[in-house]
């Protein structure tokens, strides 16, 4: 029953390590499925995290599912070492971002806008580390948000890592470049803001430390070149 699902793992593994820059897989099930089915998946990952899946998601609209049901194939997903990364707030309240850390473990958000509703859940996210994945072209056609109201800097105030990306740049036409173009074009983020998102989507990576190392040595010389600190 896996032999589909095995070769397409094995074939995005592939073409992962042929990539010209790192890269790592996340495996996710989705909100409309069983829980079972999560599982199914969560299992099939931890088989494939020596050859470069480093995490388990859970995609799609988190309305669609229970979040309790969904515990099983994270708790399977957390004993294997795996990222934890489901959608959550998005089209939900700063509660469903709460049940995604206490009940899924989830150590890194998929959007999780709402959170910047409610202290107490912003609290949280930093005292757990919980990064948030925002990319700002995917709430304005979902009216979730406009560009300019993109809360940012609510979640750098609290200390919530945030990790920008391009959630899906065919379908949006964005690339991660122009996430950060927006981030300050839009948003008014300055370089020191900007590169404190791209620190955050180092530090919640599962990159080895020493590519992280290198990584946020990048962020740092490009953050002090041409008179850009303070900026």
């Amino acid at each position: 029953a896996l032999g589909g699902l095995e070769a397409t793992v094995e074939a995005v593994l592939t073409a992962a390590a042929a990539a010209p820059l790192p890269m790592g897989v996340v495996v996710a099930s989705s909100w409309a499925r069983s829980g079972e089915h999560a599982t199914t998946l969560a299992r099939l990952a931890t088989r494939y995290a020596a050859d470069g899946v480093v995490g388990f998601g859970l995609s799609n609209d988190e309305r669609l599912g229970r979040v309790e049901a969904f515990a099983p194939a994270f708790r399977v997903a957390a004993d294997a070492g795996l990222l934890r990364t489901p959608h959550g707030g998005f089209f939900t309240g700063p509660s469903h971002v709460r049940d995604c850390v206490e009940l899924l473990g989830a150590t890194r958000v998929g959007h999780g806008t709402s959170a910047a509703t409610e202290p107490a859940v912003l609290d949280l996210l930093a005292e757990r580390g919980v990064a948030l994945e925002l990319c700002p072209t995917s709430y304005p056609p979902f009216g979730v948000h406009a560009l300019d109201e993109l809360p940012v800097r609510t979640f750098l105030a609290a200390d919530v890592p945030v990790a920008i990306g391009s959630d899906d740049p065919l379908l949006f036409a964005v690339g991660l470049a122009g996430q950060y173009a927006l981030c300050r074009d839009v948003l008014g983020l300055t370089d020191a803001e900007l590169a404190a998102l791209a620190r955050g989507s180092i530090t919640s990576s599962a990159a080895p430390e020493p590519l992280r190392r290198t990584l946020l040595a990048g962020v740092d010389a490009w953050l002090t070149a041409d008179g850009r600190v303070g900026a």
